[in-house]
């Protein structure tokens, strides 16, 4: 999948206009947020809401040296006090223009550590008493990049009522890697296997913050997203969890061979690259620059296979075909869905579609074309992540699923450029709504999040907020925050989400349905509509043929 390979290079263009960072003190430790976990006592403090919140808890060994590609092993006991009061260092990654601010460092830079594997825990004050929802989020960033502390669940848990855990896990190479050199039955998603240490650890402590561990809920955006649907497939992560929400997310995987031998940034090539830099045979010996310098992750060009079909943490058939069967997935109740305008996101960056001045600011080529574009493409995103989805499942007999349309996007103007028509309801945009926490897209939130749509996007947010947590408290959704919200049927109703107000659309859409729209656009001419066909082939391999001769662009 292209799209996904390139998002942390263009997320992290984006970026680059607005990223803006500030050095937070380090919170006092406040007595009355201490607990005892079997690893040992732990202390956390209270957010400026309210919320006890514990930061950077380790939930599995560091994974370096012997460690690396291997299975998390737990974290051993201790008796002093862990101060769990700063974010955890980020697993280890390549700086892009988001982090470079955070880091100090130049892009392209190599950092985190590999003592990585840890996660933020926020609660509701007075969780201490009762067994409350939990929900387990799974960041996003193309499986290459991303860490904790984008996320601050204490608004969630303090209005929702539920317990949030923020977790890390391996990244790049270090978190897919299939090489018969480290093969020991484990498997090559190594991220995957941290997220079912992660379910593992709130299995064994969450009831010590006041959540529930008959009760989880994992939920992802993005590349967290896929990670939520792979751990619906995965056979390791039976039992760990209850429901799961995929926030725009893909239902596929690579094949292991593919991962192995399919291209040059494969892992027997790149590990064949790492022994020759530094003449070591040992892989679990190198340097991390080694192994990240044989993949070039800094070139957006780079193909690293992730969420691979190997056999043991995902079935060898592929994520996808997991769904054709209960039998085959862990068959809980799931939401999926995704952004009208994902693609927006990505377009805005393209230098075929947008020009920047000055370097920064962003204006449209040809509005008509872009608008189209983007409208297919983030088609073709829905039908791939929610109607394909929805309907194998149900197909399958398993018919405990909901689906939504995130609409919103009143985003307000940046000196000459307009956002609601650059971006719309682009990708990433529901993550604050779902958090109901506005500090995100740096600078650019001033923007976006203006004091003209302060009512109904809070408004938004509170009913985005409470859907979610209904469905993690009961498995369904239900009425939380609005007009009732039914399952996927024959019907295939949708929530929309906007604002002044939610509510429901039916109607299905598939491949051929869009590509029949597109070949008889009336605002596009033959020549835009083949550039929009080969626009969605490139981003589609295993799609290119049927959407080239559908459209009569083969030639």
């Amino acid at each position: 999948m292209r799209l996904g390979l390139k998002l942390a290079a263009i997320m992290s263009a984006l970026f680059a206009v607005s990223a803006c960072t500030s050095v937070e003190p380090t919170p006092e430790p406040h007595p009355d947020t201490q607990r005892l976990l079997s690893s040992g006592p732990v202390v956390g403090f209270f957010s400026e809401n309210g919320a006890p919140t514990w930061l950077g808890l380790p939930y599995a060994q560091s994974t370096a040296g012997d460690n690396r590609w291997r299975a998390p092993a737990p974290t051993p006991s201790r008796t002093e006090l862990f101060e769990a009061l700063q974010h955890p260092e980020p697993c280890p990654q390549i700086v892009n223009r988001l982090s470079t601010e955070t880091t100090g460092l130049p892009v392209g830079a190599l950092y985190g550590a590999e003592d990585c594997l840890k996660l933020d825990v926020y609660a509701p004050a007075g969780a201490d008493a009762d067994g409350l929802p939990v929900m387990m989020w799974i960041h996003g960033g193309s499986n290459t990049w991303g860490y904790a502390s984008q996320y601050d669940g204490s608004k969630l848990a303090q209005e929702q009522g539920v317990v949030v855990v923020v977790v890390q896990y391996r990244l790049g190479p270090l978190g897919f890697f299939a090489h018969p050199d480290i093969d020991e039955g484990q498997g090559a998603n190594f991220a995957l296997l941290d997220q079912v240490a992660a379910l593992n650890w709130i299995r064994a402590e969450i009831a010590q913050f006041g959540g529930d561990p008959d009760n989880v809920t994992i939920f992802g955006e993005s590349a967290g997203g896929q990670n939520v649907a792979a751990l619906l497939a995965s056979p390791l992560a039976s039992g760990l969890f209850h429901r799961a929400i995929v926030q725009s997310g893909f239902f596929d995987s690579v094949p292991l061979d593919e991962a192995r031998n399919g291209d040059v940034n494969s892992a027997i090539p790149a590990a064949n690259r790492m022994v020759q830099a530094q003449g070591n045979a040992d892989l679990r010996a190198l340097s991390l620059q080694t192994v990240f310098d044989a993949y070039n992750l800094g070139d957006p060009r780079a193909e690293l296979p992730r969420v691979i079909a190997d056999g043991v943490s995902l079935p060898s058939a592929g994520l996808a075909s997991a769904f054709d069967s209960p039998d085959t997935f862990n068959a809980v109740p799931v939401i999926t869905g995704t952004n009208r305008d994902e693609m927006k996101l990505f377009n805005a960056l393209n230098d075929d579609l947008t020009r920047r001045r000055l370097g920064l600011f962003i204006s449209i080529r040809d509005r008509a074309y872009y608008d189209r574009l983007s409208h297919y493409q983030s088609r073709l995103w829905r039908i791939l992540a929610v109607d394909r989805a929805a309907e194998r499942m149900r197909a399958a007999g398993h018919d405990e699923v909901w689906a939504y349309r995130f609409d919103w996007d009143e985003g307000g103007r940046l000196l000459t450029m307009d956002l609601s028509e650059i971006f719309g309801a682009a990708h990433a945009m529901e993550i604050p709504f779902v958090f109901n926490h506005f500090d995100f897209f740096g600078q650019l939130d001033r923007a976006l999040f203006n004091r003209r749509n302060a009512d109904r996007r809070d408004a938004l947010a509170a009913s985005m907020g409470a859907y979610w947590a209904s469905f993690a408290r009961d498995g369904d959704p239900g009425a939380a925050g609005g007009p009732d919200w039914p399952r996927w049927s024959s019907e295939a109703t949708l929530m929309r989400f906007d604002a002044p107000s939610s509510e429901l659309i039916a109607g299905s859409d598939s491949l051929s349905a869009l590509l029949s729209d597109l070949s008889s656009d009336p605002a596009l001419n033959p020549a835009q509509i083949c550039r929009a066909a080969r626009a969605l082939g490139n981003w589609r391999d295993e799609l290119e043929d049927q959407i080239l001769t559908q459209t009569d662009c083969a030639a």
